[in-house]
C-alpha cells in the first residue's frame, strides 16, 4: 500500500512540474508564419533556398525576401494572395512587410 500511495504522489508531483514547465517554456509562434506557409504550393522542394515552404514562410514573415518568385513552383495565384495578406497583417509595431512578385 506503501508504495502506491509513493508512486500516485510522485506521479502527481511531476505531472505538476510539467505543466508548469510547459507554460513556462512555451514557445511563441507567429500565426502569419502558418497562414502565409498554406498560402505557398506545398511542394516543399527547396528551391527558393529555404529549408522547405514554411522556412520560407518564415523569411517572407521576417522581411529577409525580396522577390515571392524565389519560390519556383509559384505562380501568380499563390502570390497574389499573400500579398494581400500581409498587407492586411502588420508587424506588431505597424509596419507592414513590404515584398514584390
Amino acid at each position: 500500500m506503501a508504495a502506491v500511495i509513493t508512486l500516485s504522489i510522485m506521479g502527481l508531483l511531476f505531472g505538476l512540474g510539467l505543466a508548469y514547465s510547459a507554460e513556462i517554456f512555451k514557445v511563441e509562434i507567429d500565426q502569419r508564419v502558418e497562414d502565409v506557409d498554406e498560402l505557398l504550393p506545398g511542394f516543399n522542394c527547396g528551391a527558393c533556398g529555404y529549408p522547405g515552404c514554411n522556412g520560407f514562410a518564415e523569411a517572407i514573415v521576417a522581411g529577409e525576401v525580396d522577390k515571392l518568385s524565389q519560390c519556383k513552383p509559384g505562380k501568380d495565384e499563390h502570390y497574389d494572395p499573400i500579398i494581400a495578406y500581409l498587407e492586411d497583417h502588420p508587424n506588431k509595431d505597424g509596419s507592414t512587410i513590404n515584398i514584390k512578385k
